[in-house]
């Protein structure tokens, strides 16, 4: 049969400069197993399934899944199904918010003007990272300079991203990934991937320029624009509103804005569809 798709750009108003994503937006009557395999064919970070939702406050369900597992939320995939469901019609509840239904609960994603989006960062506690790993997270890092006030903390927000402050946006571009060592350290603190973020000086392209990082399959990976780990780092960062560049790494300009309305953080940024057809299975 033949099911809606979309594949959408996130955090970019430039095509192919921010981060891809797939969105299936007739989900209904697939099983886990060919969301599954078509997130696995369709070979991207996250792959998005658009279902009615359960709850009667949410405007829609989304199962997020990469090309591996499924994921309870993530960031990119929340503003990339939002943009493609409102570009496909549909009429939120509540008029400027689209409720998401995910395995976090409820998400709440703000209709901007022009085309921007915002969703509320999920709760989640930070947590200091062991002592005993700093020679790990040092060794993965190859002793880039972290900032001498800020402990390394891990989130979880339904994804656990460890969070690290280094001295500045040139520290964190400079940084070589180990991702031998990556892999240990993950596993022993039980984190699904590494955010660094530094600030940019006064005048520059972004507050501060954040990278991602996580091994798959033992292979090094690098997001290009990463929501769940800004929201991650908006937690940390609690109580201010800021700009962030992400993927200038890999040739990429990935723009986010952190805006904090009645004490909660809200990831900001908007997409483009690159790809709208059908997808037959």
């Amino acid at each position: 049969m033949s099911r809606r798709f979309k594949q959408v750009d996130v955090f970019t108003t430039a095509p192919f400069m921010g981060n891809p994503l797939a969105v299936i937006l007739d989900a209904e009557g697939l099983s886990g197993e060919q969301m599954q395999a078509i997130a696995r064919w369709t070979n991207l970070s996250e792959t998005t399934f658009v279902l009615p939702a359960t709850d009667p406050a949410a405007d829609y369900r989304v199962r997020i899944f990469t090309t591996a597992e499924e994921f309870p939320f993530a960031g990119h995939p929340t503003l990339g199904t939002a943009h493609a469901l409102l570009e496909a019609g549909l009429k939120p509840k509540t008029a400027g918010t689209l409720v998401q239904e995910c395995g976090v609960g409820l998400v709440p994603v703000r209709i901007g003007d022009s085309g921007s989006l915002a969703f509320r960062a999920p709760p989640a506690t930070p947590a200091a990272l062991d002592a005993g790993l700093m020679p790990l997270l040092l060794a993965v890092l190859g002793d880039e300079a972290l900032a001498a006030d800020q402990q390394p903390l891990v989130v979880d927000m339904g994804i656990r991203w460890l969070v690290v402050r280094l001295g500045g946006a040139a520290d964190c571009m400079a940084v070589t990934f180990d991702a031998a060592t990556l892999v240990d350290l993950a596993r022993r603190a039980n984190v699904d991937g590494l955010a660094v973020y530094g600030p940019h000086p006064s005048g520059g392209p972004a507050d501060y320029e954040v990278r991602a990082v996580c091994v798959e399959n033992g292979v090094l990976i690098e997001d290009p624009v990463t929501g769940s780990a800004n929201a991650c780092i908006a937690r940390v960062l609690s109580g201010r509103d800021y700009t962030v560049r992400q993927g200038t790494a890999l040739g990429r300009d990935g723009r986010v804005t952190v805006a904090c309305r009645d004490g909660e953080p809200w990831i900001g940024g908007k997409a483009v569809t690159i790809v709208d057809g059908v997808m037959r299975s």
